[in-house]
Protein backbone atom coordinates (compact mmCIF):
# COMPACT_ATOMS: atom_id res chain seq x y z
CA UNK A 1 0.00 0.00 0.00
CA UNK A 2 1.40 3.70 -0.59
CA UNK A 3 1.10 5.95 1.77
CA UNK A 4 -1.81 7.44 0.38
CA UNK A 5 -3.59 4.99 0.81
CA UNK A 6 -4.53 3.70 -2.79
CA UNK A 7 -2.72 0.42 -4.96
CA UNK A 8 0.28 1.13 -7.22
CA UNK A 9 -0.62 3.14 -10.03
CA UNK A 10 -4.37 3.59 -9.34
CA UNK A 11 -6.60 6.13 -9.67
CA UNK A 12 -7.13 8.62 -7.36
CA UNK A 13 -9.26 7.77 -4.53
CA UNK A 14 -12.41 10.60 -3.46
CA UNK A 15 -13.45 9.92 -0.27
CA UNK A 16 -16.52 12.07 -0.63
CA UNK A 17 -20.47 12.32 0.86
CA UNK A 18 -23.54 12.16 -2.56
CA UNK A 19 -25.07 15.05 0.09
CA UNK A 20 -22.31 17.52 0.25
CA UNK A 21 -22.34 20.45 -1.84
CA UNK A 22 -18.47 20.72 -1.11
CA UNK A 23 -18.00 17.32 -2.39
CA UNK A 24 -19.93 17.82 -5.45
CA UNK A 25 -17.91 21.03 -6.65
CA UNK A 26 -14.68 18.66 -5.99
CA UNK A 27 -16.24 16.08 -8.33
CA UNK A 28 -17.55 19.04 -10.62
CA UNK A 29 -14.10 21.23 -10.82
CA UNK A 30 -12.19 17.52 -11.26
CA UNK A 31 -14.23 16.29 -14.12
CA UNK A 32 -13.21 19.75 -15.81
CA UNK A 33 -9.72 19.56 -14.95
CA UNK A 34 -9.92 15.88 -16.50
CA UNK A 35 -8.77 14.05 -13.67
CA UNK A 36 -10.26 10.93 -13.06
CA UNK A 37 -11.26 9.59 -9.60
CA UNK A 38 -12.63 6.64 -7.41
CA UNK A 39 -15.54 7.97 -5.80
CA UNK A 40 -16.18 6.17 -2.02
CA UNK A 41 -19.16 7.00 -0.29
CA UNK A 42 -17.42 8.33 2.72
CA UNK A 43 -20.24 7.17 5.29
CA UNK A 44 -20.61 3.97 3.78
CA UNK A 45 -16.82 3.44 3.21
CA UNK A 46 -14.81 5.56 5.57
CA UNK A 47 -10.95 4.57 4.83
CA UNK A 48 -9.68 2.01 7.28
CA UNK A 49 -7.50 2.10 9.79
CA UNK A 50 -4.56 1.20 7.81
CA UNK A 51 -5.22 4.04 5.67
CA UNK A 52 -5.54 6.60 8.11
CA UNK A 53 -2.62 5.57 9.96
CA UNK A 54 -0.70 6.42 6.89
CA UNK A 55 -2.49 9.55 6.00
CA UNK A 56 -2.43 11.19 9.41
CA UNK A 57 1.54 12.10 9.97
CA UNK A 58 1.48 13.24 6.15
CA UNK A 59 -0.46 16.35 7.40
CA UNK A 60 0.81 19.47 8.39
CA UNK A 61 -2.25 19.78 11.04
CA UNK A 62 -3.26 16.00 11.51
CA UNK A 63 -6.40 17.09 13.74
CA UNK A 64 -7.72 18.80 10.60
CA UNK A 65 -8.96 15.80 9.30
CA UNK A 66 -11.77 16.20 11.55
CA UNK A 67 -15.55 17.52 10.14
CA UNK A 68 -15.34 20.11 12.97
CA UNK A 69 -18.79 21.06 11.65
CA UNK A 70 -20.80 17.81 11.79
CA UNK A 71 -22.87 16.31 14.34
CA UNK A 72 -20.16 13.07 14.78
CA UNK A 73 -18.18 15.64 16.00
CA UNK A 74 -19.82 17.76 18.08
CA UNK A 75 -21.44 14.95 19.63
CA UNK A 76 -18.11 13.93 20.53
CA UNK A 77 -16.83 16.84 21.93
CA UNK A 78 -14.13 19.04 20.85
CA UNK A 79 -12.32 18.83 23.76
CA UNK A 80 -12.62 15.23 23.70
CA UNK A 81 -10.92 15.10 20.33
CA UNK A 82 -8.36 17.42 21.76
CA UNK A 83 -7.15 14.96 24.13
CA UNK A 84 -7.55 12.12 22.02
CA UNK A 85 -4.08 10.66 20.86
CA UNK A 86 -3.57 10.31 17.37
CA UNK A 87 -4.10 6.02 17.67
CA UNK A 88 -7.30 7.27 19.17
CA UNK A 89 -7.96 9.48 17.04
CA UNK A 90 -7.45 7.27 13.98
CA UNK A 91 -9.63 4.44 15.36
CA UNK A 92 -12.49 7.32 16.05
CA UNK A 93 -11.65 8.50 12.19
CA UNK A 94 -12.18 5.23 11.12
CA UNK A 95 -15.12 3.98 12.70
CA UNK A 96 -17.32 7.03 11.67
CA UNK A 97 -16.96 8.52 8.10
CA UNK A 98 -18.97 11.53 9.02
CA UNK A 99 -16.12 11.99 11.59
CA UNK A 100 -14.03 12.70 8.69
CA UNK A 101 -13.28 16.34 6.76
CA UNK A 102 -14.78 16.10 3.28
CA UNK A 103 -13.97 15.73 0.77
CA UNK A 104 -11.00 13.71 1.51
CA UNK A 105 -8.23 13.13 -1.86
CA UNK A 106 -5.69 10.54 -1.88
CA UNK A 107 -3.61 10.37 -4.61
CA UNK A 108 -0.59 8.98 -5.69
CA UNK A 109 2.29 11.18 -5.10
CA UNK A 110 0.69 13.67 -3.49
CA UNK A 111 -0.23 14.84 0.14
CA UNK A 112 -3.23 14.36 1.01
CA UNK A 113 -6.03 17.28 0.61
CA UNK A 114 -9.10 17.61 2.87
CA UNK A 115 -11.83 20.32 2.28
CA UNK A 116 -12.12 21.42 -1.05
CA UNK A 117 -10.07 24.59 -2.03
CA UNK A 118 -9.64 24.74 -5.95
CA UNK A 119 -5.82 26.26 -5.82
CA UNK A 120 -5.23 23.96 -3.58
CA UNK A 121 -5.62 21.52 -5.04
CA UNK A 122 -4.42 22.46 -9.02
CA UNK A 123 -0.94 22.90 -7.18
CA UNK A 124 -0.93 19.74 -5.10
CA UNK A 125 -2.40 18.09 -8.48
CA UNK A 126 -0.52 20.12 -11.08
CA UNK A 127 1.80 16.47 -11.81
CA UNK A 128 -1.43 14.81 -12.55
CA UNK A 129 -3.46 17.41 -13.81
CA UNK A 130 -3.99 16.77 -18.05
CA UNK A 131 -1.44 19.16 -20.01
CA UNK A 132 -3.41 21.62 -22.21
CA UNK A 133 -2.28 24.19 -24.80
CA UNK A 134 0.80 25.08 -26.19
CA UNK A 135 2.46 26.99 -23.62
CA UNK A 136 2.82 23.65 -21.72
CA UNK A 137 4.27 21.50 -24.25
CA UNK A 138 7.89 20.73 -23.84
CA UNK A 139 10.00 23.09 -26.02
CA UNK A 140 11.27 21.83 -29.56
CA UNK A 141 14.95 20.75 -30.26
CA UNK A 142 16.98 22.80 -32.79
Amino acid sequence: MTPAGASGGGRPRLYSYPKCSTCRRALKWLAAEGVEVDVIDITLSPPSREVLAQVWPRLADPRRLFNSSGASYRALGAARVRAMSADEAISALAADGKLIRRPLLLAEGVAPLTGFDPEVWKDALKAQLPLAGPELSPPVAP
